[in-house]
């Protein structure tokens, strides 16, 4: 089935709040209604398996790894009206454009990733994708130290917060990472 017209649909949070599980739904109710989908992520995302965006529930699904955003459009095939990006705040700044382009295609955009950094900070493109989207849902985890709901995530390294001025990308999962609120997100500045 065709869209008419195309959209941007950002899933957004902290790592551990779901957003790749919603990713996943949202593609097996397009499968279901007939609809061709096409999924990528970032190369550098090889957690869980290479050709497959896979949520830390274990949920997957097939896609296509890629190193740049533009390899996007060269890659999606004329009678794809879903396209999917899961990761996307670790694509460069052409992602924005990449995501337009195909929308003005009609192609319905779904896009998937964090919207911070573990520093509480605004992630890559993120903050441009959710502003230009025709809908943003923002998910929210569990706070590991006090149980409320979770917006931040929590970098540690040896158990102990990380410094403000340590590397932004470093991909990893529960062994480097907690969902932390507000109140408990730790951010050493020294």
């Amino acid at each position: 089935m065709k869209h008419y017209t195309g959209s941007i649909e950002v899933i957004t949070g902290s790592m551990f709040s779901g957003k790749t599980d919603e990713l996943i739904r949202r593609l097996r109710r397009a499968t279901i209604a007939r609809q061709k989908v096409q999924v990528f992520k970032p190369a550098i995302d090889v957690r869980y398996a290479e050709g497959k965006v896979t949520s830390h529930a274990g949920n997957d699904f097939l896609a296509t790894p890629i190193e740049k955003a533009v390899e996007i459009v060269e890659k999606v095939d004329r009678d794809t009206t879903v396209v999917a990006i899961d990761e996307v705040q670790f694509f460069e700044a052409e992602i924005i454009d990449v995501a337009r382009r195909l929308a003005e295609k009609g192609i319905r955009v779904l896009v998937a990733g964090l919207d911070m950094d573990f520093r509480g900070e605004p992630f890559g493109p993120m903050p441009v994708l959710m502003a230009q989207a025709e809908r943003v849902d923002k998910l929210q985890a569990i706070c590991m130290v006090c149980g409320d709901e979770a917006s931040r995530t929590q970098r540690l390294v040896n158990g102990e917060p990380a410094h403000y001025n340590d590397p932004v990308v470093i991909v990893g999962a529960s062994e480097m990472y907690e969902a932390r609120c507000r109140l408990h997100h730790e951010l050493p500045r020294d």
